[in-house]
């Protein structure tokens, strides 16, 4: 599986973390940056490629890494086929996939520990789509949606 993270100097040491935890893995991790911890970087800058690749479907996931998470969950949001959820416990890490098709996990670099970390973006990226009917029927609803909001 092809998966992207992406990380701002706030989300920094996770981001680097986690790409050491997932390779061995056997994920192929594309790192949209930053690539150096930098205190006056920008998480749109990071984040919105990263959400672009997903949204395109050039990547299957992505892992999206701020201080606090919701910065990364707010920029993700902006593009358009892609679904950032801030994700603090394991039920919604799969089930956010499961239900709603969730395909960017966002993480809080200076709130998440390494372990944790590990733990949630392992039960994202082993969770599928259902595809029932009720979850299709509200995706589809976003789909206006974002369709609608293009201007």
């Amino acid at each position: 599986m092809k998966i992207g993270i992406a990380a701002d100097h706030g989300g920094f040491e996770l981001k680097e973390q986690l790409i050491t935890y997932l390779k061995p893995l056997g994920y192929e991790v594309e790192d949209f940056g930053a690539y150096k911890l930098d205190a006056s970087d920008d998480y749109p800058d990071f984040i919105v490629p990263l959400a672009q690749a997903v949204a395109a479907g050039k990547l299957s996931r992505g892992i999206a890494v701020c201080g606090s998470g919701v910065g990364a969950s707010v920029a993700a949001n902006k593009i358009a086929g892609a679904r950032a959820a801030l994700i603090t416990e394991h039920f919604s890490a799969h089930q956010g996939v499961e239900d709603d098709d969730l395909n960017i996990i966002c993480l809080g670099g200076r709130i998440t520990g390494y372990v944790a970390a590990e733990e949630l973006v392992l039960a994202f990226l082993r969770a599928e789509f259902s595809g029932a009917d009720r979850h299709q029927r509200r995706l589809e609803k976003v789909r206006v949606l974002e369709k609608e909001n293009l201007n």
